[in-house]
């Protein structure tokens, strides 16, 4: 018969292990981080392998996301970033390739590789790389115990980045839209229903994200670190690639401004090392 004493240390003990495998995550999660990133850095400077690279830089930073919610918050939460952004946004471009709701009427023209449900796979995966850090955003900026406003933060900086994605995408052929006036200032050949179906499907996934994620990390360690860093450098790093390498300048003022009013209030809390919210960054 087990000692009561040593039977009461079990759940600990395996809690430990547990967490222990998963700080080990951490390292490799970065390590993704810079993986997709340094393809990201290459694209412009490619001639004909922008597929491939696309491909990469997406496929290691959706890892990266996985791995950094694993690390912080458990296996549960990287399963729901996963399931949840990644399934939400597979069955909502589904939905919206085969029936035009809720972004306007589009088509995959077949350069993005194997299609799932008429899809390209390579795009629920790119939900996943940007809801993560869009929740961790909005969390920082929110504060605790406010949901909605949680989801419509976390909507809006999700939504802007597609400020950037959509024009480059279509640029490069990826996809194609039916009827692509109206269209934001700036923003040629993308409608304004886009932004709309992005403002309602963000808003859904990020308040699954957070009802079903806590708030508190498991490790004591910064848990919005990679997610944070992942936003701030795309919002840079895309203002940068509009304006000198994508021949889109007035995309990347009128990103940088819609995108900005996201990212600028998070830098100046990152350097601050506090949320606006109020709560330390690092508790």
């Amino acid at each position: 018969m087990i000692p009561t004493t040593f039977r009461r240390r079990l759940p600990s003990a395996t809690a430990g292990r547990a967490i222990s495998a998963r700080r080990r995550l951490s390292p490799v999660a970065w390590i993704l981080f810079a993986a997709g990133v340094a393809a990201q850095i290459a694209f412009p400077y490619t001639d004909g392998g922008t597929l491939v690279l696309t491909m990469v830089s997406v496929g290691c930073l959706a890892a990266a996301v996985v791995a950094d919610a694993a690390t912080t918050h458990g296996w549960k939460a990287a399963l729901s970033v996963l399931f949840v952004a990644g399934g939400g946004g597979l069955l909502a471009e589904s939905v919206g390739v085969h029936t035009g709701f809720p972004f306007g009427s589009y088509a995959y023209t077949g350069e993005l590789g194997v299609e799932i449900l008429d899809v390209p796979i390579v795009i629920p995966f790119a939900w996943v790389m940007m809801s993560w850090p869009a929740l961790a955003v909005a969390r920082r900026l929110v504060g605790p115990g406010h949901r909605w406003a949680t989801a419509f933060v976390g909507a809006c900086a999700l939504t802007s980045w597609d400020v950037f994605l959509d024009p480059q995408m279509v640029d490069q052929g990826y996809w194609t839209w039916q009827y692509p006036r109206p269209a934001l200032p700036g923003v040629e050949g993308i409608p304004l229903t886009n932004f709309a179906g992005w403002i309602v499907v963000s808003f859904l996934l990020i308040a699954a994200l957070d009802r079903l994620i806590g708030s508190t990390p498991d490790l004591h360690s910064p848990d919005d670190a990679l997610p944070v860093a992942l936003y701030l450098w795309t919002y840079f790093s895309s203002m940068l690639a509009h304006a000198v390498f994508f021949g889109r300048p007035p995309v990347a003022l009128v990103g940088g401004v819609l995108m900005g009013m996201v990212a600028i209030p998070l830098l100046v809390s990152v350097l601050r090392g506090r949320s606006v919210g109020g709560r330390r960054a690092t508790s």
